[in-house]
């Protein structure tokens, strides 16, 4: 019951924050009085890494790995992902102003992907930090992941290269670079330690 209510409460929390941080990123919302400051930037550079599916992807392997088993890490996954759909489109209607009608099918359409993959994604979750290869690969899923969306779709590829599209760009690859040499060095830890006999 724990593991449900928390992949519902970060679920919706992180969608509603990338809903509130993209309508304070744009001048043509919430943003309007921050318009040519640095809280537009900094506001800016949140919405390009928290509105990426790696990061959304990122979150169902977060509670996974919270949950434990891969059967709950399964479950967590989906919750979380449907929550923070649900919260996304949700918080974009009242910031908006639009009928929350406008966003059934699109919210379908999430929801159906958020079963399919934020099982698999919760199942990795759970496998983050076991010994052998599985840990490994599980390790690597989210940093791997990043380095290849920064490689085919990069934050802000869709407009113009702006300064925080390229801010953005560098925090995820140091990210991805860490969490990938983060993994391996617990991997080769585990393994002499294992050898070893400690």
């Amino acid at each position: 019951m724990k593991i449900i209510g928390g992949s519902l409460v970060v679920g919706a929390g992180f969608g509603a924050t990338t809903s509130l941080i993209n309508a304070v990123s744009s001048p043509y919302s919430l943003g309007a009085p921050l318009t040519d400051t640095v809280w537009m930037s900094a506001a800016k550079v949140l919405s390009l890494l928290m509105d990426a599916g790696w990061a959304w992807a990122a979150l169902a392997v977060v509670v996974g790995r919270s949950a434990g088993t891969r059967a709950r890490g399964a479950v967590a996954g989906v919750l979380a992902l449907v929550a923070a759909t649900a919260a996304y489109y949700t918080t974009d209607s009242f910031v908006l102003d639009e009928p929350f009608a406008w966003y059934g099918g699109e919210m379908l359409m999430w929801w159906v992907a958020s079963v399919l993959f934020g099982s698999a994604l919760g199942v990795v979750g759970a496998a983050v930090g076991r010994p052998g290869v599985l840990g490994l690969l599980a390790g690597l899923t989210v940093p791997v992941g990043a380095a290849v969306q920064m490689i085919i779709l990069p934050p802000g590829s869709r407009i113009t290269s702006i300064p925080e599209s390229d801010l953005a760009v560098a925090i995820v690859w140091t990210a991805a670079v860490a969490g990938a040499i983060w993994a391996v060095h617990r991997f080769w830890t585990a393994k002499s330690e294992t050898v070893t006999g400690r």
